[in-house]
């Protein structure tokens, strides 16, 4: 194996992490914002009025994105990378039911 093969297969590394009570796998090195859209969930957060949010402009400045990461309530996953065994928690799944 080359280095450009080393690179590549670092580049591809897989890490499972729990949305909602759901283990999902995604590439090293993807925001949990990226990850809340491969999970096909809908809305991040509740707005003041009950609508969905989710990220919005993906460098923090609107807060649309706001979860629970790992216990800290109102982290910006669109600034967050995941890391595996990392939980995240959003108000999609109390919508869903």
């Amino acid at each position: 194996m080359n280095d450009a093969d080393a690179d590549a297969d670092a580049d591809t590394a897989r890490i499972r992490l729990s949305i909602d009570g759901r283990r999902i796998d995604v590439e090293a090195g993807t925001t949990v914002a990226a990850a809340l859209v491969i999970a096909g969930v809908k809305g991040a957060r509740l707005s003041a009025g009950g609508e969905r949010r989710s990220a919005l402009c993906g460098m923090g400045v609107c807060q649309e994105c706001r979860v629970t990461i790992d216990g800290r309530a109102h982290a910006l996953a669109c600034q967050t990378l995941c890391h595996a065994g990392q939980i995240i928690h959003t108000h999609d799944a109390a919508l869903a039911r």
